[in-house]
């Protein structure tokens, strides 16, 4: 079956996670995140993705603003800058300016050139994901940015993945899903979607019920797999 809808992740797919915390790392006066502002993305990144899970198995889902304010909190706490106020205030103001990959905008024009309908499907909550659109600039390229909080509850719940379908009127098999996180294309491919998982860290495979289809370095080629 043709692919005719192309849905994409987020964060860490479409938007660089470590660019809050790298980019005020450069600016004057940050020796102390300098020193650590690669393992703090990271930590936050983690914390951030637990406790959306955390908070799905526990039935006690709070949008992913504030799960992400919970994750710097603790990354913030684990190298020791909780105590700098001013610090988390900009970490979290910068997450809704964050950087897309470089190659992205030119392949979402491509896909929308081409008339693959193009959305976004995302943990994020409705403000942080049109705060990221448009200072990225893509949101010309969408056809719709679908967040999580319509159903209240977090990937990889099957609720979410039927959000595609209910708004496009399309099949799975109609559905390329791209997705940074293996376990998202993972339960995306379990789910009936065809599947891209962009492994831009050159992890392993998830042990999970499903595979990805595609295993990439980055999005380039979305729009050639997208229209073969």
């Amino acid at each position: 079956m043709p692919i005719t809808t192309c849905v994409f992740d987020a964060y860490g797919t479409l938007f660089d996670v470590s660019a809050a915390a790298r980019t005020l790392a450069a600016e004057p006066g940050r020796a102390a995140l300098a020193a650590v502002w690669d393992r703090l993305a990271t930590d936050w990144r983690t914390k951030q993705l637990e406790y959306s899970w955390l908070r799905a198995a526990m039935g006690e889902h709070r949008d992913f603003w504030g799960v992400t304010q919970d994750g710097l909190d603790w990354a913030l706490e684990r190298h020791g800058l909780d105590d700098d106020r001013e610090l988390r205030h900009r970490l979290l103001a910068l997450y809704f300016e964050l950087e897309a990959f470089a190659e992205v905008p030119a392949m979402l024009a491509r896909l929308a050139e081409s008339g693959q309908t193009v959305a976004i499907l995302s943990n994020g909550s409705p403000d942080m994901l049109t705060g990221a659109v448009t200072s990225a600039g893509i949101g010309g390229y969408l056809d719709a940015v679908l967040s999580v909080e319509d159903v209240g509850v977090f990937k990889p719940a099957r609720a979410v993945y039927d959000m595609v379908g209910a708004r496009f009127g399309c099949a799975p098999a109609e559905v390329l899903f791209v997705s940074s996180n293996g376990w998202d294309a993972a339960a995306g491919a379990a789910y009936g979607f065809d599947t891209a998982w962009v492994n831009r860290a050159g992890g392993p495979v998830d042990r999970l019920p499903a595979l990805p289809r595609r295993i990439l370095n980055d999005l380039t080629q979305i729009p050639e797999i997208a229209n073969a």
